[in-house]
């Protein structure tokens, strides 16, 4: 039984019956108001109830940037599915797995992804693949839509990976996107001339809460279908953007194609940490940037950096956002000042667990704190600098790469008998992934045919730019890869 203090209407009913002329969504030729968003909506929602698809189920999507994917986004509470998306990057293999582990009742695909859902389907014929295309010949169901949202209940599933190296699909509630909208709005305010531009993937949470933000504000979103740095600039002027996120990489290529914008007031920059002579050059240009902090399973940020901060707390990720708390744990102990230790957080925007993994979700919530596995400090003023990021973990033009997920791919070519991934610093990606490997007694380096089998096997930003042959890989007395060593030798080499 819900309570009805935990439940709230369907926020993009609402705004299409109080504003319905407002304009919600500009993608390419695409221009809808909220009441076009609504209707559109609607409509899915009753197909994909005629095409069986029950409260709970999960709905998988292999989709590009797109108005679809945006529809889908809004059309889970009506039928009280859960989305599940796909990252378009990942290779079949990839895919399959997490196929499996969510059993989803349906995956919806699009033309750009049509022959790696073939390649899927093929893999696993049990499961029902529906082309977008496809869509418009079913015949909508006439069956009741619900438009209550219960906070409590599933929206989302995203798979995030761990240093295992195996994905784990954070669960995240229509509570935890609500009060990350509403933290991220006591944060940047809320104007009503506001425009979000949207370049980053939906797949991801920083372009996915983009969504439910713009709905639940009542603003509207400009979608990109994919990042390109001249087209970004002329929207910014031509849709009188006021907020965008991006990652380092992404403000770098703006800057360097000119980036002017007269109505800018936020350029969330995630994905970790920043150059400082990317923000000087900002400063010097007048661009607001505001660095973050956040992960999937906070449904986004968790602490956020003013602007007029940006230099005077230089490294820092900013202070945490309202309802959330952040504390520095070390050995269970809440850390002094500028002591580093684990990064907890504890706030309603917490993910409820992990899918189907009773142990994972264990681990990382605690005693109502969510254990991120980053070390970080907090200052006297209460500013967060996050020192390392998830153990050994890669960030590679704003993509989490997991160096163990790497390892477990190069095991498995013949000639490699052990194998250890680092990441080493770029100036175009930030970090790139390298793999030494013990070869097998008697084998030869062939770096050429190593890296291909990695991209038979793994997205194009987790091979290993570089394959080094060593004698040994430098481990403690129990067996375990000392990453921190070995990142030190191939350094000074």
């Amino acid at each position: 039984m819900i309570r009805p203090d935990q439940t709230l209407p369907d926020w993009l009913r609402r705004r299409a019956a109080t504003m319905p002329e407002r304009i919600a969504l500009i993608a390419g030729d695409t221009r809808w108001t909220f009441a076009d968003l609504d209707q559109q909506v609607e409509h899915l929602a009753r197909q994909l109830m005629a095409l069986g698809i029950q409260p709970g189920d999960r709905v998988a999507v292999l989709l590009q940037n797109s108005p679809v994917f945006v529809t889908l986004v809004h059309t889970m509470p009506r039928c009280r599915a859960v989305l599940v998306p796909l990252n378009t990057r990942l290779t079949p293999n990839e895919l399959a797995w997490q196929l499996d582990d969510v059993s989803p009742r349906l995956v919806i695909h699009d033309q750009s992804n049509a022959g790696v859902a073939d390649q899927l389907h093929q893999q696993q014929p049990d499961y029902f693949f529906y082309h977008t295309d496809a869509l418009h010949d079913v015949a909508a169901s006439d069956q009741a839509l619900d438009y209550t949202i219960a906070l409590n209940e599933l929206h989302t599933i995203i798979y995030t990976s761990g240093t295992t190296g195996k994905p784990k699909g954070a669960m995240l509630t229509y509570g935890n996107h609500w009060w990350s909208a509403t933290a991220s709005m006591l944060n940047l305010g809320l104007h009503d001339d506001d425009r979000w531009l949207a370049v980053l993937p939906l797949f991801h949470i920083g372009g996915l809460s983009i969504l439910l933000r713009s709905v639940i504000y009542g603003i509207p979103v400009v979608l990109h279908e994919a990042f390109d740095a001249a087209p970004v600039n002329r929207s910014l002027e031509e849709h009188q953007i006021t907020i965008i996120s991006v990652v380092s990489t992404m403000l770098q290529r703006m800057l360097d194609q000119q980036l002017c914008a007269t109505k800018l007031r936020w350029v969330l920059l995630g994905g970790g940490p920043v150059p400082r002579l990317l923000l000087e050059a900002c400063n010097k240009r007048g661009i607001p940037v505001a660095q973050t902090y956040g992960m999937t399973e906070t449904a986004s940020q968790v602490a956020t950096l003013a602007p007029h901060d940006a230099l005077r707390k230089s490294g820092s990720a900013g202070q945490p956002l309202l309802p959330l708390k952040v504390q520095i744990d070390i050995e269970g102990e809440p850390a002094a000042a500028r002591q580093v230790g684990e990064i907890l957080v504890r706030g309603p925007m917490v993910t409820p667990g992990y899918f189907n993994r009773p142990t994972a979700t264990a681990a990382a919530l605690q005693d109502g704190w969510l254990h991120t596995g980053d070390l970080g400090y907090l200052d006297s003023d209460g500013y967060l600098y996050v020192v390392d990021r998830r153990d050994d973990i890669i960030i590679s033009g704003g993509e989490n790469v997991y160096p163990a997920e790497i390892e477990e791919v190069l095991l498995a070519f013949p000639a490699v008998a052990e194998a250890g991934v680092i990441g080493i610093p770029d100036e175009q990606w930030g970090q790139v992934p390298i793999a030494c490997v013990v070869l097998c007694s008697g084998a030869e380096l062939d770096e050429a045919a190593i890296i291909a089998f990695c991209h038979e096997r793994l997205a194009r930003y987790k091979i290993p730019h570089t394959i080094q042959a060593v004698a040994a890989l430098p481990r403690t007395a129990a067996g375990k890869l000392r990453r921190g060593v070995l990142r030190t030798q191939t350094l000074d080499e």
